[in-house]
């Protein structure tokens, strides 16, 4: 290849050489001209190709996406980019630099992601795209002529600003027939209606993470988990990785991390192929139009670990659109706590009654919650925690009723089973996710049966005005009783908990109940 005549410097700084400002979120730069007539196409080991690399600088206080287009003429059959980008020193407190990329192809890149062919984040310095084939995060499929466009994104940028280098080679010859695509089934053979165990946010090598969806399947296996959710960052790749995978022990829901600046939130069992766009922040108001997105394409809205500390991780689109909440991610920490307590208040909120002057109008709508591994690479444990659902079938419809509807327990593993019921000695009976209702004073026991855990534990129960019971449960196995009204308590939920590593705070968590109502009739108990 004569590099001198096919690779072109062409240094962009974004207060100069630009060719239009988009929005507040996006920029576009000058565009890489692949098409002049001059150029003939290097040859070499690859075959026919064309280089281009381009340089710049992006300041502090760039937009959340900058678009590097490409010229992209015929004849062209893979798409190839590579890119790197300064990390200088930066003192302590101060952000450093970090640059995410991805690509949109000749559609454009409308949100709505019809343009869209693939993004990994930080996880890879390069990626390819060709009809038959593309690199993990990335979407296979003709590479068409027209404007094509890089996606950079600034992440962080330090002081002295993020200066960038991208080359993009193109190959030339014929293109291989595009594979259909092939996705998991809907439907595992299961146990009937039963209790399954899952987990719905789980990584590999199509995003962020470092385990092949076999090596993550073997991992669901082996963690005696039922079923798992693809959620990669912000891509679809993943959805037809799961060949033969799945099976009548393991159910495989197809989904996304939609990755915004302003936190995460879990597509959980969308339609397989079915993208949901990122590029947005809260000020903007757009999220109401993608949740709704989810939900047209049958799955579940889910913040996920939406008080983390990392920088665009704490959730900052309210909780009015969500089916669930996120409130347990991986090891128990101090965001999960605040997590937790910030979904009790809503819990609080939803069983005020709708008319202060009627208490029979009933409760409001309430959040269930989950919990989820986040499970990247090893040592990462999948399955740990993990959600364990009441659901009709071993099924996608089914999963996701269950998870919708509150019918499920949050478990460190799958060592650990509970039930917890109330009932009113009238033959009345509510499970977990379920409502009871009685006279305001008619008795109600609550009771909570535990088993499988090793280490000794603490069972707390909690309810509308607070902790109202704290009982040790030696070897993390047994049965608690209590007894209340619905009057003195409008939920009951129940926590497990391991001895605390600090003194005075609370332990980390074993097990977690969703709640059981306990609703008013009219009457007093007979």
């Amino acid at each position: 290849m004569n590099t001198a005549r096919n690779t072109a410097v062409n240094t962009t700084v974004h207060r100069r050489g630009l060719l239009a400002a988009a929005a507040a979120t996006g920029l576009t730069l000058a565009p890489v001209n692949f098409a002049r007539a001059e150029d003939r196409p290097g040859t070499g080991p690859e075959g026919p190709h064309r280089t281009r690399t381009v340089r710049g600088t992006l300041p502090v206080g760039s937009p959340d996406y900058v678009y590097l287009p490409v010229e992209v003429p015929r004849g062209v059959v893979e798409f190839a980019v590579s890119y790197t980008y300064g990390k200088p020193p930066v003192p302590p407190g101060v952000q450093g630099n970090a640059l995410d990329i991805g690509l949109f192809d000749e559609r454009g890149t409308a949100l709505g992601g019809r343009g869209f062919r693939g993004w990994s984040g930080g996880a890879r310095t390069s990626f390819f795209v060709r009809s038959d084939a593309a690199t993990p995060g990335y979407l296979p499929g003709p590479v068409r002529p027209g404007a094509w466009h890089i996606a950079l994104a600034p992440y962080t940028v330090a002081p002295e600003g993020l200066p960038y280098e991208v080359t993009v080679t193109l190959r030339f010859g014929d293109a291989a027939p595009t594979p259909a695509p092939v996705y998991p089934p809907e439907r595992a053979r299961g146990r009937g209606r039963a209790w399954y165990r899952g987990d719905c946010h789980v990584h590999s090598v199509h995003s962020d993470g470092r385990r092949t969806p076999a090596e993550v399947a073997a991992a669901a296996r082996a963690a005696g988990l039922d079923f798992i959710n693809s959620s990669e960052h912000n891509t679809t790749s993943a959805h037809t990785a799961w060949e033969g995978l799945g099976g009548d022990d393991l159910l495989i829901l197809t989904g996304e991390e939609v990755t915004t600046r302003n936190g995460h939130v879990l597509a959980v069992g969308t339609d397989p192929g079915v993208f949901v766009d990122w590029r947005y922040r809260a000020r903007e108001n757009r999220f109401g139009r993608y949740a709704h997105q989810i939900r047209r394409a049958g799955g579940l809205v889910v913040p996920a670990h939406p008080h983390a500390t990392c920088i665009g991780c704490n959730w900052k689109f309210g909780l009015a659109e969500a089916d669930a909440v996120e409130v347990w991610n991986g090891p128990w920490t101090p965001d999960d706590e605040v997590a937790l307590a910030e979904w009790d208040n809503a819990l609080v909120a939803s069983v005020q009654s709708t008319d202060v002057r009627n208490a029979e109008a009933g409760p409001g709508r309430w959040l269930p919650a989950m919990g989820n591994s986040d499970a990247h690479r090893e040592p990462d444990r999948l399955g740990h925690p993990q959600t364990v659902v009441l659901a009709e079938s071993l099924s996608r419809r089914a999963i996701l009723a269950g998870i919708r509807a509150g019918r499920s327990y949050l478990a460190e593993s799958a060592a650990l089973t509970l039930s917890f019921s109330a009932t009113d000695g009238r033959g009345g009976h509510a499970g977990i996710g379920e409502r009871l209702r009685a006279a305001a004073d008619a008795p109600v026991t609550v009771r909570l049966k535990v088993s499988g855990a090793a280490a000794d534990c603490t069972v707390r129960l909690v309810t509308d005005q607070g902790v109202l019971l704290t009982t040790p449960l030696p070897a993390c196995a047994g049965v608690v009783e209590w007894r209340t009204t619905p009057a003195h308590a409008a939920y009951v939920r129940a926590e497990v908990r391991h001895p605390p590593a600090v003194p005075g705070l609370p332990g980390a968590f074993a097990a977690l109940t969703n709640p059981v109502f306990l609703d008013v009739a009219s009457g007093k108990a007979g």
